[in-house]
């Protein structure tokens, strides 16, 4: 079933998680607001700004790095530029979360600034949210068929219908859940984001909880992309590996940089 029927409307399942997901996230990140001072408003004014742009900048990516699957079906970049009303129907085709990240830091920023918020205090509230909300909204990979890796033996496995093969692997039956990997992990770095929260209250700096969020989610999808099938390239690389990559040791650079000004600054007094 692909989701629930109310009359002409049709509720997909992975639509729903998404939205459950934020919706939790939002909620989650609503409370630790308020823990630390913050009017937990504040959250709830940053949500559709966050949404708005997240989804425009996941579906952007999509646009400019088609995967696999959707080049053979004819849905190309210069097939969206060219046709640039499908780049609006959003329920069709897919997301990247690189986007997402790219559109929803820059909707964070400016929501910041036009405010007078600390950005890094903002997105250090965020951060565990945002991996609670991956974590639930992967789920509804599951209903799509989609994020599958490579075929597998292993118990953990899925069954993909003949019609949501890639060419070349008709008569694979099952396949690594991938959708489900990534989703356990989220959930395992919005725990580690807690307790960091938590048990080094008085040793972290602003936004190493975002950052450690960043840099958690890069590691993950760059040796996730290892077992994809439905990949991007883009000069026979594959884009999102590459990008996670990057971002990965951006953290990793910000993260000794942040450390190394604070003990200068210890050592100065």
């Amino acid at each position: 079933m692909d989701g629930i029927s109310l009359g002409p409307l049709l509720i997909r399942w992975n639509g729903l998680l998404i939205a459950l997901g934020a919706a939790l996230g939002a909620l989650l990140s609503a409370v630790r607001a308020r823990q630390r001072g913050f009017d937990p408003e504040i959250i709830f004014d940053l949500f559709l700004p966050l949404a708005v742009w997240g989804t425009l900048g996941a579906r952007l990516w999509y646009v400019f790095t088609p995967s696999l699957s959707a080049l053979a079906l004819g849905l190309t970049t210069r097939y969206y530029l060219s046709h640039p009303i499908e780049i609006a129907a959003f329920w069709t085709g897919g997301y990247g979360i690189a986007g997402a990240w790219l559109g929803g830091t820059l909707a964070l920023l400016y929501f910041a600034r036009k405010n007078g918020y600390p950005f890094w205090e903002l997105a250090d509230l965020l951060a565990p949210g945002l991996a609670l909300a991956q974590g639930i909204g992967r789920l509804g990979n599951y209903f799509n068929q989609e994020l599958y890796g490579l075929p597998t033996t292993f118990p953990l496995k899925i069954f993909i219908d003949s019609n949501r093969r890639l060419s070349g692997f008709e008569t694979v039956n099952f396949y690594h859940p991938l959708f489900a990997y990534e989703s356990l992990l989220n959930f395992a770095n919005m725990a580690l984001l807690l307790w960091l929260s938590r048990r080094f209250a008085d040793k972290l700096e602003r936004g190493d909880l975002f950052l450690i969020y960043l840099g958690f989610y890069s590691l993950v999808r760059f040796l996730l992309e290892f077992l994809r099938l439905d990949v991007s390239f883009a000069a026979g690389v594959n884009v999102n590996q590459a990008f996670f990559a990057f971002a990965f040791i951006g953290v990793a650079v910000s993260m000794f940089l942040r450390r190394r000004a604070v003990l200068k600054t210890v050592r100065s007094l």
